[in-house]
This record gives structure tokens, C-alpha cells and sequence, in this order.
């Protein structure tokens, strides 16, 4: 006797019979997650595939967008002075602020070179020890 949804109705299989079909229940259990386990994946792969899409689209986007900016600040500078130069103050003005932000880059990265690597607090502890004995 079936049920509606299709399953079968246990209710009259001896023990034995319900034990007999453990492994075949637990296999389907297991085949069931690793097919839910692969359509997630897919779903967060192709949400994450999108979603890089977009940012890359707006990075695209943000990049022409500076030129642009440039161009807005020499025409107004351009009402008070020449516009080569307006262009020129725009210029070094931006060569100062690429010249900032690269000496915050370089400072940063050396902070890297400053840390104690785990590895050589590892050998070092083992130097230490061997000193000892």
C-alpha cells in the first residue's frame, strides 16, 4: 500500500525487514545532501560569479569617472586662470596625492618586514632550547 506522496506504507514490516533496509535508507540520506550540497554550490558560484560581475562593472565604471573629475576641476579652475594652467595645477596636485598615497602603501608594506614570521619564533624556540640542553 502506498501513500499519497508516493512512500510506502511500513507499518506491517517485521523488524527484521525495517532493519534490512537501514543501508539502502542511510545511502539515499547521504546521496540526498551531496546533491544539495552541489545545487548550493552552484547557486552560491553563480550568485558570486554575478555579484564580481557587477563590482567589476562599477570599478569600470568609477575608473572613467576620474578623467572625468579631472576634467570638471580644470574647467572651473580654468574660469580665474589659463587652462594650461589649470591643467598643470590639476596635475601636480594629482602627482602629490599618487605620491601620498604610494608613501602609505610603502609604509604599510613594511610593516610586514617587521613582523616576527612564525616559522622563525618557531625555530627560534627550538635554537633556544637546544641551548639549554
Amino acid at each position: 500500500m502506498t501513500t499519497p506522496r508516493g512512500f510506502r506504507d511500513r507499518a506491517d514490516d517485521s523488524l527484521l525487514t525495517l532493519l534490512g533496509e537501514i543501508p539502502e535508507l542511510v545511502r539515499n540520506v547521504v546521496i540526498a545532501e551531496i546533491d544539495a550540497a552541489k545545487a548550493w554550490l552552484a547557486r552560491t558560484a553563480k550568485d558570486g560569479g554575478w555579484g564580481a560581475l557587477w563590482v567589476f562593472a562599477a570599478l569600470f565604471v568609477l575608473f572613467w569617472s576620474v578623467p572625468v573629475l579631472g576634467t570638471f576641476v580644470i574647467a572651473g579652475l580654468s574660469s580665474w586662470w589659463p587652462v594650461w594652467l589649470s591643467a598643470l595645477v590639476v596635475f601636480f596636485a594629482m602627482l602629490i596625492v599618487t605620491a601620498v598615497l604610494a608613501l602609505l602603501g610603502v609604509m604599510r608594506f613594511r610593516r610586514i618586514g617587521e613582523r616576527q614570521n612564525p616559522v622563525q619564533s618557531i625555530a627560534q624556540d627550538v635554537k633556544e632550547v637546544r641551548d639549554e640542553l
